[in-house]
């Protein structure tokens, strides 16, 4: 998927910079990863620039909804870790050295340059290794697209498997290709599925459902994802961009806080009671009152206009 955004990227001497585009357009981000020839695998440098894109759309005033998508045929082939850990070191935040990849796999073609679990990058694994890699890392990354406080679109043009399908799965709305396919591939390599994966699937279509995907890794089409209820709406690929453009352009133009109060409520919901539930939903409603965006929707409506809504 080539987007307009990315054509106006503003270039930057950081090489990351050329493998996670980003611009700003009509209130809306854009995210897009572009490592087209290695189907969009991440690197932990990429994983790093995609946490602070989605931590700066939510500070940011002046964005107001996000999408993610990626260039060429693949949406994101899931985790690449053939650059080591990330350029800025152990206070990056992220993991280090003898970090694995879940050995992604698509096709049946690998990703060029990737190792397998059990080939370490560096060093000699020890007991904590692995778990703090997936905290530090995949985990870290599912959890910023999950805590944007602005809504994320996914716009998945090709295949998205492992961490790649989890990135999209995780956003708020999640348009496909109808040329895409989603992968649990974690069993092909005999691992046990990370970045959220467990947590994010089950309550989306059940643990029955999670568990025939996951058990079996089969590749999933736009359609079926469609039917499972994986995905919000399959389009002709060439209609994938001006669909998600359409999408974000709507949210940005909708009230910025409500709809983040919002998704706050709804990804709480399903780890919760009714009682805590009840409770978060009022408590976000008084400090949703207390916005310009919610006196201008009240006073729209009295006056029976159409709200102009600023995202404050």
């Amino acid at each position: 998927m080539t987007s307009s955004p990315e054509k106006s990227a503003a270039k930057s001497a950081d090489p990351v910079d050329s493998l996670v585009l980003h611009a700003t357009d009509n209130h809306v981000s854009w995210i897009t990863l572009n490592r087209p020839e290695a189907l969009n695998a991440i690197t932990p440098d990429q994983r790093e620039r995609l946490i602070q894109h989605l931590s700066h759309a939510s500070c940011d005033p002046g964005v107001r909804a996000v999408v993610i998508t990626a260039t060429g045929r693949g949406f994101c082939a899931g985790a690449d870790l053939r650059g080591g850990p990330p350029t800025g070191g152990p206070q990056a935040g992220g993991p280090q050295a003898g970090e694995q990849v879940a050995g992604e796999q698509v096709a049946g073609e690998r990703v060029a340059g990737e190792q397998v679990a059990g080939e370490q990058v560096a060093g000699e694994r020890v007991a904590g290794d692995v778990a703090r890699m997936i905290r530090l890392g995949a985990q870290r990354l599912i959890g910023a697209v999950l805590d944007c406080e602005k809504p994320v679109i996914a716009a998945v043009n090709g295949t998205a498997a492992g961490l790649g399908a989890h990135l999209a799965l995780a956003c708020d709305l999640v348009l496909a290709a109808d040329s895409a396919k989603f992968i649990e591939v974690f069993v092909r390599r005999g691992l046990v599925p990370d970045g959220g994966g467990a947590y994010l699937l089950p309550r989306l279509i059940g643990p029955q459902r999670t568990k025939e995907l996951m058990f079996f890794g089969d590749a999933l089409t736009a359609a079926d994802a469609a039917r499972l209820g994986l995905v919000n709406r399959v389009v002709p690929a060439d209609d994938l961009e001006k669909t998600a453009r359409d999408w974000a352009e709507r949210l940005a133009t909708g009230p910025t806080r409500a709809l983040a109060l919002t998704k706050q409520l709804v990804n709480a919901s399903l780890d919760t009671d009714r009682t805590t539930a009840f409770a978060a939903e009022a408590a976000a409603q008084e400090i949703n009152m207390t916005t310009t965006d919610a006196n201008e929707g009240v006073a729209a409506f009295t006056e029976r206009r159409t709200p102009h809504y600023r995202g404050r």
